[in-house]
């Protein structure tokens, strides 16, 4: 159960990853919601599908705000 809104979140963030503008967007409200130790995994997790995805990585930037 600890886990559900991280997973929730990167479900949303998969979902409307056709559109940067539209996945910076859920980031942004994602890390509002998210606790630290959550951030530090999805931080990990965009890492790794923003590899194959490299236009998403221009949304890396409000993780480190």
């Amino acid at each position: 159960m600890k886990n559900t809104m991280l997973a929730y979140t990167k479900n949303i963030l998969e979902t409307v990853s056709f559109d940067s503008q539209l996945f910076c967007k859920e980031l942004e409200k994602a890390l509002k919601l998210l606790l630290p130790y959550e951030i530090e995994q999805l931080t990990e997790w965009l890492l790794e599908y923003t590899v194959k995805k490299p236009e998403l990585r221009k949304c890396l930037v409000y993780i480190n705000n």
